[in-house]
């Protein structure tokens, strides 16, 4: 019977494997997706955080959360069976600095009675997502696959974390001032010390969180800085980086909260 299930799975991904050309990066595809996506994901974070109370937003969250596990479970699946037949290749874990939301959000209603923790967490949602979802549409080529699916619901993942990062911004579930972004980092160093536990267990078949010490960081600009400065130096300036990317979305999302929220506090 379990392999029958086994059979009736794999065909029934099958009928999704859409195969294409992998879209290039900055194609009308890719502009038209992003650009709607865009507009669809402020439009309706506005649209909530306007009329829902806060306990209703966490639910809100909590939802996004499931979908994207939801989505994740059909990726995993869809690459396992189809992708490669029955090996698991943990370069796909899901354990990126964008998987975190999924795990994050649905987290969040258990912190309901505990005020600075569900904070800290909402902060560090709402400038990571933000970091995460505008960085992948801007350089989109690692979300472009030769299945329709997968390009899919790469872009509409980066979407959805900017809807997540707006809907708190707009809300004020967030921190305002720089001390909350800075009790963000800790929660972020114990992700990284999680991704490396995981990069060195599959010894370097993973690459959580683009810092395994196995390898140059693989993302763009800082596999080069890891190929002239070495490994362990170009991680530290990829992190570095991170944070003070966090920090860039900190203010931005602030900038946002005053404009729409006169009350903030920057």
């Amino acid at each position: 019977m379990h392999q029958t299930f086994n059979l009736s799975l794999a065909d029934l991904l099958q009928k999704t494997a859409w195969t294409t050309e992998p879209p290039k990066p900055y194609s009308l595809f890719h502009l038209s997706f992003a650009f709607v996506g865009l507009l669809l994901a402020a439009g309706l974070s506005l649209f909530l955080a306007r009329r829902l109370a806060p306990k209703h937003l966490d639910r809100v969250l909590w939802g996004c959360g499931f979908l994207l596990a939801l989505t994740e479970i059909y990726k995993q699946l869809f690459l396992y069976h189809v992708v490669y037949l029955g090996d698991y290749n943990w370069w796909y874990f899901p354990f990126q600095l964008c998987s975190m939301p999924m795990y994050l959000c649905m987290l969040l209603p258990l912190l309901a009675r505990r005020p600075r923790a569900h904070q800290t967490v909402c902060t560090f949602l709402q400038d990571f997502c933000l970091l995460g979802g505008i960085m992948a549409l801007a350089e989109p080529s690692g979300l472009m696959h030769p299945y329709w699916t997968l390009t899919i619901h790469g872009l509409w993942w980066h979407v959805m974390l900017i809807f997540i990062g707006l809907l708190i911004c707009f809300s004020g579930l967030s921190g305002r001032n720089r001390w909350d972004y800075l009790r963000t980092l800790p929660l972020l160093g114990c992700f990284c010390v999680i991704a490396t536990c995981i990069n060195i267990a599959t010894h370097g078949e993973a690459d959580m969180f683009y810092i395994s010490p196995y390898y140059p960081v693989s993302q763009a600009v800082f596999h080069q800085i890891s190929l002239v400065l070495g490994t362990a130096a170009g991680i530290l300036v990829y992190l570095l980086s991170l944070c003070a990317g966090g920090f860039l979305c900190h203010l931005l999302a602030n900038a946002i909260a005053r404009r729409f929220q006169p009350s903030a506090v920057s």
